[in-house]
């Protein structure tokens, strides 16, 4: 008897082309510690180029590229370009030098690890984050790492040494960890708080031209800096543009991994698809647009409750002008502030699918207006 040949489940075909990974891979593994965005917005711009008409640098490095200018609607999808990292406060005179934060950096996480100490000609010095062997360690009276003991070590025996280098303080320090791709599921890396994001939102822009889509209005695609030391960029950009609405994207927490509090940070996974926030800072009329949206396009999305803020540049752009409607779509990440921040990559791709959609089915009629 002859048996029936089952039919073969069709291949997936990915949003993500090899240029877009390599682009992402070089753009992660690039320093762009807050307040020395530049060389990371280099790269940006050269990747979302092709997609603009135009595009401008504010005083203080946020980059934004424009399609349609001159619309009177106008219109932002936003992520910031910034990541975490250290400066030299304190060098001893044996030669070993203490850190202040750049941002949220994580104490625990530093010893053992190598960095980058990056001096003001451009010019970087490798160095490590030096711990005593557990040898040494007393059991049951090991200190842990804080800010007090944390140090670096750039193989210099004397203060004059480390300063001969070019090191000083405030010099700022990365880690030297990079980009990889595990199990053809997820993306790893440092700084994927938020640089992924600003991927997302240039390979929209580039889906966009691609498709030859006419959008009724400017569209503005920001990459602004300072996020993680108090959404800085996107208080002074949002200014400058002043849109009639905004599309925010930024990473959340993937809370399915050991010693996370579901009853107090929610519950959101990594590969469940794209999070949408409800809060005070965003626009209810836009995000039921956006899930509506979501819906149509069979895209599955997770929910967030924020309380006071959401603590990304959605808050910046709400608040400023009179109030600018916004919404935010993000990313659910693992193991955030960590050199190995983790995302899906379906996840990816459906943020991208989200942001693409709802730019195509926004017209410059849309009410904002609660009442009538």
């Amino acid at each position: 008897m002859a048996t029936k040949k089952s039919a073969k489940t069709p291949t997936k075909k990915s949003l993500l082309t090899t240029e877009d990974k390599t682009f992402f891979a070089n753009y992660i593994n690039n320093p762009s510690p807050t307040g020395f965005e530049a060389e990371g917005q280099k790269l940006w711009l050269e990747y979302l180029k092709p997609a603009i008409d135009k595009y401008e640098v504010d005083n203080y490095g946020t980059v934004y590229g424009v399609i349609n200018p001159g619309a009177k609607f106008k219109v932002v999808i936003e992520a910031h370009a910034d990541e975490i990292s250290w400066f030299v406060s304190y060098i001893t005179d044996n030669g070993l030098i203490y850190v202040r934060r750049n941002g949220g950096s994580d104490h625990q996480i530093a010893p053992s690890k190598r960095v980058w100490i990056h001096l003001r000609d451009g010019k970087k010095i490798p160095a490590v984050f030096g711990w005593p062997a557990i040898h040494t360690r007393k059991d049951g009276k090991e200190q842990a790492p804080e800010m007090k003991n944390i140090f670096l070590d750039c193989g210099a025996t004397t203060k004059k040494e480390v300063e001969n280098m070019g090191i000083h303080v405030g010099c700022v320090i990365t880690y030297q960890d990079e980009f990889m791709e595990l199990n053809n599921r997820y993306f790893v890396g440092r700084a994927l708080d938020n640089r992924v994001g600003g991927f997302m939102i240039a390979k929209v822009a580039r889906l966009l031209k691609e498709n030859k889509k006419k959008l009724p209005f400017a569209l503005y695609i920001v990459n602004a800096v300072q996020e993680e030391v108090g959404l800085r960029g996107a208080e002074m950009v949002a200014h400058t543009i002043h849109p009639d609405c905004a599309i925010i994207t930024d990473v959340c927490h993937d809370t399915n991994t050991p010693m996370i509090d579901k009853i107090l940070e929610g519950d959101y996974k990594s590969g469940e698809g794209p999070v949408l926030t409800i809060g005070p800072a965003v626009h209810n009329k836009l995000l039921d647009f956006v899930m509506d949206t979501a819906k149509k396009q069979k895209i599955k999305v997770q929910i967030d409750a924020a309380s006071r803020a959401t603590g990304t540049d959605t808050d910046a752009f709400a608040y400023t002008k009179g109030g600018i409607p916004s919404v935010l779509i993000s990313l659910p990440l693992r193991y955030m502030h960590t050199t190995v921040e983790m995302v899906a990559i379906d996840d990816v791709e459906n943020v991208i699918k989200l942001i693409y959609e709802s730019l195509v089915g926004l017209s410059p009629n849309f009410n904002f207006k609660y009442l009538k």
